[in-house]
């Protein structure tokens, strides 16, 4: 069994249950205390559980929407942020919206890099609270619980200052025609001016999410100049996008 599979049939026991016991996983996982403890450790570093003694319990303050987010494709995620850091460089600013393949992105920032980095992502600016030589700036406003970014005004009246060198957007849904598509509004528009104040646009997404259309525009794809997929960057699915002149990693 692959661990993003273990870790998924853990999220789905806490679920169910509220808790876990460790025991009770090695049996039904058939693997070793250890296994079980870095499991837990993994997911109660990302939120989605909080360590007890003998197993662990659900953390009530996550909502469920951005539990079941955070745990989806873990390895494809992974994948995607180990290549978008090659877009990282020592003396950028960098904004970074919100998403769980974004968080997955910060999670890989090496430890020394020396950056500016704007968010409007909860998960992320308290990610990036431990790299000591990153200057860290979050965006005030309305938050929008059910995926904990900042939303609104306020938001949008301190983007209008900034000038970035690269902006890491989270893509629900991305189409050879129509671009990055989202499904709510108050989000678009903060994603959308994200992108005009930057210099260089990248979308992370999933392979899933290719070809797949939301109700709320965010940016023309000419206004993207990368996208990162977990697929390779010679995929077939990738060949509409490369056509127009994007980069694909």
């Amino acid at each position: 069994m692959f661990k993003e599979e273990r870790l998924q049939l853990i999220v789905d026991e806490v679920t169910r249950h509220n808790k876990v016991r460790s025991s009770e996983l090695c049996q039904m996982l058939n693997v070793s205390e250890d296994t079980v403890r870095r499991d837990l450790k993994e997911l109660a570093d990302k939120g989605i559980v909080r360590k007890v003694h003998g197993g662990a319990v659900a953390n009530s303050l996550i909502p469920p929407e951005y539990r079941e987010q955070n745990i989806g494709h873990i390895g494809q995620k992974r994948i995607i942020a180990e290549k978008a850091l090659s877009l990282v460089r020592d003396g950028q600013l960098i904004i970074i919206d919100g998403g769980t393949t974004n968080l997955e992105l910060v999670r890989q920032f090496p430890e020394g890099l020396k950056a500016t980095v704007f968010t409007n992502s909860i998960p992320i600016a308290n990610e990036l609270c431990t790299h000591s030589e990153i200057d860290l700036f979050f965006f005030g406003g309305k938050v929008l619980k059910s995926v904990r970014v900042t939303i609104g005004m306020d938001v949008l009246h301190f983007l209008s200052d900034l000038n970035a060198d690269i902006c890491f957007i989270g893509a629900r849904s991305l189409h050879a025609s129509l671009g990055i598509t989202t499904t709510r509004r108050e989000e678009a528009q903060i994603k959308r001016k994200l992108a005009e104040v930057s210099n260089q646009v990248a979308a992370l997404v999933t392979s899933d999410k290719v070809g797949t259309i939301q109700p709320f525009r965010v940016v023309e794809l000419e206004e993207v100049h990368t996208i990162v997929t977990e697929l390779p960057p010679g995929a077939a699915e990738m060949r509409p996008f490369r056509d127009k002149g994007i980069e694909v990693l």
